[in-house]
C-alpha cells in the first residue's frame, strides 16, 4: 500500500505541475487578431444621454446622406408607376435646371432646422464670440464688422478631411451666422459633380450650396448686395494634409478667388477654423510615398481625392469612419476691401494675396493658444 500512495502523490504533483506550466504559457501567449481588435475597442456605455445620441444620430446622417439618397431614388425605380415622373425629374436635374449656377434655393427654414443645431453641438462647432443665442460672448471679441452693403468672398481654411466646420457655419444657421452678420446671404460652394446626385442635390441646393464653377460665382455675387460665397480653398490636395495638431495649408499657387474678389470688388474675407484637422486621423501618406502617389493620380482623373482616415463609430470612440467630438470654431477675420477691376493685373492679385495671407497669419497668432493648444506645430503654407 506504501508503494501506491508514493505513486499516486508523485502522479498528482507532476499533474499540478503540468497544470500551472500550461496556464502561464497560455497567459503569455499574444490574443488572436479578433480578440486583440476587441481588447483594444473602446465601447460607448449603455447610458448616453438623449442629447448626445441625437447628436451622433444627426452626424451620421449628413456623412451617409450621399449613400442615404442614392439608395432612395433606385427604390423608387422599383415602382413602375412613377417611372415617368422619375425620367422627368432626371431629364430636368440633368440639363434643364440651372439652381447649382445660380444661388440654388436656399430656405432659411430648412438652414434653421434641429437636425443642423444637434449636428453642430456634436463637435461643437462654433463662430467666434457668438452663441447659439446670438449674444456676444465678449463684445470685444468679434474680429469685424460686415455691412451687408457689398458683396463678399469668405476664403475658408483649412480644408480638413470633409470640411464639417465649413458646412456647420455656413450652410446652416446652427452657429448663428445670420444673426452675427445679418444681411448676408452664404453660399458654400462645392463641387459641380455633386449636383448629378438625385434628392442629394436637392437638399444642398436647399442649403445655399453652389457649384464651385467660374460662372457660379460670378453670378451669386452680381445678385446684389451682401451676396457671398464661402470658397474652401485648400481643396482637394489640401485634404492630403489634413492632421491632427498642424496647420498645413495649400494656398500659395491658389489665385483663382481672388481674382473672382477684384473682377466683381467683393471684400475678401480669411476664415480660420481651428479643429477642423483634428476630427479624424489619416493613415501616413507622406511626399514620395506609394499612397500620396496614387491618391494624386486618383484627384488628376476625378478632380477630388480620397484620403485614407478613421474616426470613432456609432458604439464605440476609436474605431469607424464617424468624426471624433472635438471643437471646431471658426474664426471670421477682418475684411479686405479691393477695388473692381475686370482684369486685374498679376502685381495687384499678388498684392491682394500677401495681405490675405498676412491676415490669416495673425488670426492664427492671435488664436492659437486658446483654440489650438494641442498643435503640434505652427501654421505653415505648403505650397
Amino acid at each position: 500500500m506504501e508503494p501506491g500512495r508514493a505513486l499516486s502523490a508523485a502522479s498528482r504533483s507532476l499533474s499540478a505541475s503540468s497544470l500551472k506550466d500550461r496556464l502561464s504559457k497560455l497567459t503569455t501567449t499574444p490574443l488572436r487578431p479578433v480578440a486583440a481588435l476587441q481588447a483594444n475597442i473602446d465601447f460607448v456605455p449603455a447610458k448616453v444621454p438623449r442629447k448626445r445620441r441625437l447628436q451622433m444620430l444627426a452626424v451620421a446622417i449628413w456623412s451617409v446622406l450621399i449613400v442615404i439618397t442614392t439608395v432612395t431614388f433606385l427604390l423608387l425605380w422599383s415602382i413602375p408607376p412613377l417611372w415617368p415622373l422619375l425620367t422627368f425629374y432626371t431629364i430636368w436635374i440633368r440639363w434643364i435646371d440651372k439652381s447649382p449656377d445660380y444661388g440654388g434655393r436656399p430656405s432659411h427654414w430648412f438652414r434653421s432646422m434641429a437636425l443642423w443645431r444637434y449636428f453642430a453641438d456634436y463637435y461643437p462647432a462654433s463662430c467666434v464670440g457668438w452663441l447659439d443665442s446670438g449674444k456676444l460672448v465678449n463684445p470685444g471679441f468679434q474680429e469685424a464688422e460686415l455691412p451687408a452693403d457689398r458683396p463678399y468672398v469668405f476664403g475658408y481654411h483649412p480644408h480638413g478631411i470633409i470640411g464639417m466646420g465649413a458646412f456647420a457655419t455656413f450652410a446652416t444657421e446652427a452657429t448663428g451666422f445670420s444673426k452675427a452678420f445679418p444681411g448676408i446671404k452664404p453660399h458654400l460652394l462645392t463641387l459641380a459633380s455633386n449636383f448629378k446626385m438625385p434628392i442629394y442635390r436637392d437638399i444642398i441646393l436647399a442649403l445655399g450650396i453652389c457649384s464651385v464653377s467660374k460662372q457660379s460665382c460670378s453670378n451669386i455675387l452680381k445678385s446684389g448686395p451682401g451676396s457671398a460665397i464661402t470658397i474652401i480653398v485648400g481643396g482637394a490636395a489640401e485634404s492630403l494634409s489634413a492632421r491632427p495638431g498642424t496647420a498645413d495649408l495649400t494656398l500659395r499657387r491658389r489665385l483663382g478667388f481672388i481674382k473672382i474678389a477684384i473682377q466683381h470688388g467683393a471684400d475678401l474675407v480669411p476664415v480660420f477654423s481651428f479643429g477642423e484637422n483634428d476630427i479624424y486621423q489619416q493613415m501616413p501618406n507622406e511626399r514620395g510615398t506609394t499612397i500620396y502617389a496614387l491618391q494624386k493620380k486618383f484627384q488628376s482623373i476625378f478632380g477630388f481625392t480620397l484620403p485614407m482616415f478613421h474616426g470613432r463609430g456609432l458604439l464605440n470612440y476609436n474605431l469607424g469612419l464617424m468624426p471624433y467630438r472635438r471643437r471646431i470654431v471658426a474664426v471670421i477675420g477682418k475684411p479686405i476691401h479691393v477695388t473692381q477691376c475686370d482684369h486685374p493685373s498679376s502685381e495687384e492679385v499678388f498684392r491682394i494675396q500677401k495681405i490675405y495671407i498676412d491676415e490669416l497669419t495673425r488670426i492664427w497668432d492671435t488664436y492659437k493658444d486658446e483654440f489650438a493648444r494641442a498643435r503640434k506645430r505652427e501654421l505653415s503654407i505648403i505650397e
